[in-house]
């Protein structure tokens, strides 16, 4: 049961009476006829208990979009149902400031029939946002008093990552065709894959000629190359603590995440084979076997449960671990960071068990808070913040070059443009025949 603020305001009023008619005759005039009023109010509230209450509505969303799910409330008693709702999820489903309006309707169902209100969540988390509970007050015709009442409601809403790099994946595919030689271009299409022989046209560069198929005919025959195809990338995502820090807004395993959804739609479209692989000491994820059309969306439902582990991660067993998904040549690409003691005592010892037999790309979130600290001057505050910065960037530098002296291409950007940064480091490598 609960008491509403016209109960609280007839009683103040009530103590008016009292006053003029003080002792039990005053007290009992006021309190009685506010009891039957409420006791009436009640009787005449519809039941909570025998509500029928069923869930529809989305089952997934991206972060930071919205997601609408719907409350279908059936009232199966003769009264008429007039109350409020509240729809309770967990914190982190709600934007900011949004959770008490968000969670709060007001509805009014006549007797044997059935309404449907919807709850419009917004999460600023990954991962599954579960219903918690939906909390029903039915009014009386009066006002005074209601019955309460709670339901469990099960739902479940999947956070799927936000994939804001995708506007960066027409320009790509469209160096991906000019690599194939699809496009009208100054420039013929290269590559390192024999793909079929042509006519010659003047123009086009005379190393191109096949001899032999020249004697065969009576024109000038020209080899055609293609980008290599069919070639297989492992993305190894380091979950480990070092993944956890947030530059700007954005944790540095969720840039990581964008950045590798990016190159597993470029690379897929590119007629290569994608497999993932997040480590920290044991496996958190793994997509392995997925071709085509299937590959970006069993990466994106592998990622939506993520979170970085505030543990050091175990690069030898995570090595081992990219070394048993990789069985032939492959490009492995390791979203991790460029922190000069993690990298020495952790990722140097094992970069040349993985340069042995594969091509390796280490990529990692830069924060551009260092650029802005290092041009700061005419304070001596910020004086010491440049100094800070200078130093920072000389460790990274060096340590990019030792990585690089391994073999190692480096890419170091800030969290939104380390996505198409990845994306132009394998199209070179593709070009390049080093896949």
């Amino acid at each position: 049961m609960a008491l509403s603020g016209r109960t609280a305001l007839i009683a103040a009023l009530g103590a008016l009476v009292v006053g003029l008619l003080p002792g039990w005759h005053g007290i009992l005039a006021v309190c009685l006829p506010l009891l039957a009023a409420v006791l009436f109010d009640l009787a005449r509230a519809a039941p909570v208990r025998s509500l029928r209450l069923e869930r529809a509505g989305a089952t997934s969303v991206r972060l930071g979009e919205d997601a609408a799910v719907h409350l279908t409330v059936t009232n199966p008693s003769p009264r008429p149902l007039r109350a409020d709702l509240r729809d309770a999820w967990p914190p982190s489903s709600w934007h900011p400031g949004t959770s008490y309006a968000a969670s709060r309707h007001r509805l009014t169902v006549p007797a044997g029939e059935r309404r449907r209100v919807s709850t419009v969540l917004r999460p600023t988390r990954r991962g599954d946002h579960r219903a918690v509970r939906v909390t029903i007050r039915s009014h009386g015709p009066l006002g005074l008093a209601a019955r309460q009442g709670s339901h469990a409601v099960p739902w479940t809403l999947s956070v799927l990552p936000p994939f804001t790099s995708r506007k960066h994946l027409p320009a790509k595919m469209a160096r991906i065709r000019e690599l194939d030689g699809r496009t009208t271009l100054l420039t013929r299409g290269e590559g390192t894959e024999f793909d079929s022989l042509r006519d010659y046209v003047p123009g086009d560069d005379i190393r191109s000629i096949d001899w032999r198929a020249t004697a065969r005919q009576s024109s000038v025959a020209v080899r055609t190359w293609r980008p290599e195809r069919d070639r297989h990338l492992l993305l190894v995502l380091d979950c480990g603590r070092t993944s956890a820090g947030r530059v700007g807004d954005v944790p540095r395993l969720d840039a990581a995440m964008d950045a590798a959804l990016l190159l597993t739609a470029l690379a897929t479209r590119a007629g290569d084979r994608v497999d993932l692989l997040a480590f920290d000491r044991t496996t958190r994820a793994s997509v392995r076997g997925r071709t085509g059309g299937d590959t970006l969306p069993a990466m994106v439902r592998a990622m939506t449960r993520l979170e970085p582990e505030l543990i050091e991660t175990d690069t030898h067993a995570m090595a081992a671990a990219a070394l048993a998904g990789a069985p032939r040549r492959s490009l492995i690409v390791l979203f991790t960071g460029l922190d000069a003691a993690p990298v020495e005592s952790g990722l140097l010892p094992i970069l040349p068990r993985l340069t042995q037999r594969h091509t390796v790309l280490v990529a990692a979130v830069a924060d551009p808070r260092i650029t802005e600290m290092a041009r700061t001057r005419g304070t001596v505050p910020g004086v010491y913040e440049a100094a800070a910065a200078a130093q920072h960037q000389a460790e990274r530098r060096r340590t990019t070059d030792r990585l690089q002296r391994l073999g190692v291409t480096v890419v170091e950007a800030a969290p939104d443009q380390l996505p198409p940064a990845v994306a132009d480091a394998y199209l070179s490598l593709k070009a390049a025949g080093k896949l």
